[in-house]
């Protein structure tokens, strides 16, 4: 975990500011949220925290959290991992293991607090993995529906395809990063199925 730390460094060094009338939303994960440029500006209604570091795994968010998350006392949590552990060679079966301990970490450091699981998302650069992925968002999805009332399942797979084939336009040239189009899907889907469902005022 040692070439993370530069990164965690930073992130752990931000000025936190006491919170405003709005509700702190904190994204976590790796670089598909890190480089969401945007995101403050669409999710407005939120206070939004990007607590994202380039390339980390789920097994990685694990790891660091207690570092990078708890200081900031979120009230929502949302959460994109999983992508770089299955393409790292680890099997779904490691990715739901650990995603069972973050959401362990979650309830000891911040309490029952709303949380969103990104689905890992389908792209041309894993074409390879495109059936671990689909059994990774199965055995993490139906654990969340069994297990965790407070977390919501977000799936983002289907809304990314184009006449049933991934959408190769929400993506950059690398196959693997999110386009400025594909973070429009995320948003709406973001929206969609969780936060417009969130209370804005604390």
């Amino acid at each position: 975990m040692y070439w993370y730390e530069d990164e965690i460094t930073q992130l752990e060094s931000k000025i936190i500011l006491p919170k405003g009338d709005k509700m702190r939303v904190v994204f976590y994960g790796s670089s598909s949220v890190r480089l969401w440029n945007t995101i403050e500006a669409n999710f407005s209604d939120f206070e939004v925290v990007n607590q994202a570091f380039g390339g980390s795994t789920l097994a990685a968010c694990c790891w660091f959290f207690r570092r990078v998350i708890p200081l900031w006392k979120p009230d929502i949590l949302v959460l994109y991992a999983g992508d770089n552990d299955l393409g790292d060679g680890r099997h779904p079966e490691e990715v739901f293991i650990n995603f069972n301990y973050l959401m362990s970490l979650v309830e000891e450091h911040c309490g029952h607090i709303p949380v969103a699981f990104i689905s890992v998302k389908q792209s041309p650069a894993r074409l390879n993995l495109h059936e671990s992925i689909r059994y990774t968002n199965k055995i993490i999805g139906e654990e969340i529906e069994a297990k965790y009332p407070m977390c919501t399942y977000v799936d983002i797979v289907e809304a990314m395809k184009s006449n049933g084939s991934i959408d190769k336009t929400l993506f950059e040239p690398d196959g693997l990063h999110l386009s400025a189009k594909g973070y429009k899907v995320w948003k709406k889907e973001l929206k969609g199925q969780f936060l417009d469902n969130c209370n804005t005022k604390r």
